[in-house]
Parts: structure tokens; sequence; C-alpha cells
């Protein structure tokens, strides 16, 4: 069935493939996005097509749209952005969910919230599962983001509870892939851009701590089928459950580019989690789900497309990246 679908922040890296993945699909769809962090260039390819609209508009502010279904993607997501204006970044968690859940109430739409695996903090069980609580600090620097979309999920389960909104969260771990904002200070995109410039890789303490890795289409696969659960609200954790240190992820990336960088240290930043490795076994058994790309063959399309695109078109939308 056809559906009137609207993305918030969907001219980001993740909002942008959600969107063709649903224009596709036939959906038809309304791309909302403020372009802080996100690119025209990611869904330009889209404006010629009769159903797809593309809206200028800040999730903060309300808006009011006859939808059947609300992907709620909008907010920085890469620590220099999200740290840039931290009071803006928990304005769009918070504001943003409450407009968002507002206009899913008014229409009877369903809406999923995009959330973090930073809800778990600096976690103290791992992997980690849905049912523990985390560690955060809610004054660090990374507070904004993480106690934002912890606030967010309290707000969509009340919003649930209380005015029966149909709503779905997942917990995206580490994602990649083509598209990801070259300047966004991720280790993947910050990695393969040194690499290719012949530059130093900077590596942030040392190199031990670990991440999984999960490459886009796969998350999107997993996105798109918790909307389509009939009787499963979540949260459930959306990532790769292989894990890798930083390290390794800087040596593949050189191997794979044909780089001659050589690897530096840096101090880890504040409240920077030194373990990060979901457990799916909730997405396998209510989604059906598993990330299928290895990382190595996902890193390599990751490299072909920053290898295709001009650096000058993407502008740092934070100072101090290098």
């Amino acid at each position: 069935m056809i559906q009137r679908i609207l993305v918030t922040g969907g001219a980001g890296f993740l909002g942008s493939h959600l969107c063709e993945r649903l224009v596709d699909d036939g959906h038809d769809v309304i791309c909302l996005d403020n372009f802080f962090t996100s690119q025209k260039s990611n869904v330009v390819h889209l404006l010629d097509r009769p159903n797809f609209e593309l809206i200028r508009h800040d999730v903060t502010l309300p808006i009011f749209l006859e939808v059947d279904q609300i992907y709620n993607m909008a907010c920085p997501a890469a620590p220099g952005h999200y740290q840039y204006n931290p009071i803006k970044t928990i304005k769009t968690s918070v504001l943003g969910s409450i407009n968002m859940l507002g206009a899913a109430k008014r229409c009877g739409a369903r809406i999923l919230q995009a959330s973090t695996s930073e809800v778990y903090g600096d976690p103290e069980v791992h992997p980690q599962v849905e049912s523990y609580r985390g560690s955060v600090n809610p004054i660090g620097p990374r507070a904004c983001y993480d106690e934002g979309k912890r606030v967010a999920e309290t707000l969509f389960m009340d919003y649930h509870r209380s005015n029966n909104v149909d709503v779905r969260i997942v917990r995206i771990f580490n994602t990649y892939g083509p598209r990801m904002h070259p300047y966004d200070g991720r280790v993947v995109s910050n990695f393969i851009r040194q690499a290719l410039a012949g530059h130093d890789i900077t590596i942030f303490g040392d190199g031990e701590q670990t991440r999984s890795f999960c490459y886009r289409d796969d998350l999107c696969d997993a996105i798109i089928g918790m909307m389509g659960t009939d009787d499963f609200v979540g949260p459930v954790n959306i990532g790769n459950p292989v894990e890798f240190t930083i390290r390794e992820l800087a040596e593949k990336v050189i191997e794979l580019s044909g780089s001659k960088s050589k690897l530096v240290q840096r101090p880890l930043p504040a409240d920077d989690p030194t373990r990060r490795r979901p457990d799916i076994s909730l997405a396998k058994e209510k989604l059906g789900w598993q990330p299928k790309v290895p990382l190595a063959e996902g890193l390599q399309k990751t490299i072909d497309w920053f290898k295709s695109i001009d650096l000058g078109d993407y502008r740092p939308p934070t100072p101090n990246y290098s």
C-alpha cells in the first residue's frame, strides 16, 4: 500500500538513503531538513521524481502536514557537529520529538525515532542489550546528544502509553557508507579522508577502544523493517555485532586505499566510550534481521565514493576540522 511518508533529516547521510528507498518503493515522500549538517546534493537526484518533495524546515518548529508515517531522523549525530551548538542539539531531540509526536497523534501516523547507542554512554555491560539502562554523564560534553536522545525515547513511550501513538524506537550503532559527510568528524570519514590525502591518520587514545561498524544499506533494511512491524515498539539495537579496535579500522583503511599514511595518537576526548558493540538478538527475533555486508566490502565502497567526490563541494559545518 502506498504511504505518505515524512522523513525528518531526510537530506542527511541515512535520511537521504531512506528517502531514496521509499521513493523507489512507490511511496509519496516528504523530505524535511534544515541543512545544518546535510547536503542538498544527497537528494538532488530525487527532485524530478513526482512522489518526492523537499522542504527546508527546522523540526524544533511545528509543521502541519498530512502523513501516514514519520521517520524522525533529524539531529546532528557526530560529536563535532552536536557539540558545536549543544543547546540546539538537545532542542532538536526534545522539541523535535514533541513536534513530530504531536503530528503523529493528530494524523494517526506511525512514527519511528532514530535513537542511538549513545544512550548507553560508556557502558559497563558488554555487549549492550536493550534492557541495559546505560552509564551516561549528564553534565559532560556529550550529554547534549546522549541525554537528548534518552529524553526523546521517554517522550515516545509516554505518547504511546498516554495517547496511544503508534511508535517505533531503534537504537543505531556506528554506521558508515557513501554520502557520509566527509567532515563529520567520525572515525570512518576522518580516516578515509586523511588516507586519500596522504596525511597522518589521527587516533585518539591508544587505539584499542572498540566500535562495531554497520554498512548503511544493512541499517536502512532494519529501519524499514522495524517500521513495517505491527506488534513491536522497541527499542531495538541496530548495528553490526562484529567488534573492531580503532587501530584495526585505521590499518584496514590504509590497506584498502593504498595509502602510505602513518598513525599518530592524540588524547582521548572526555566521556568517549571505550567499548561499543550491540547485542542484536532482539532484532534477529523480531525483525528477522542481521547485517550482511562485511567491513572490508563496505569500506571499499565508501572509499570508492570518497574518491568520486570533490571535497570542495562539502563545507565543513563546524570549525576545526582538518
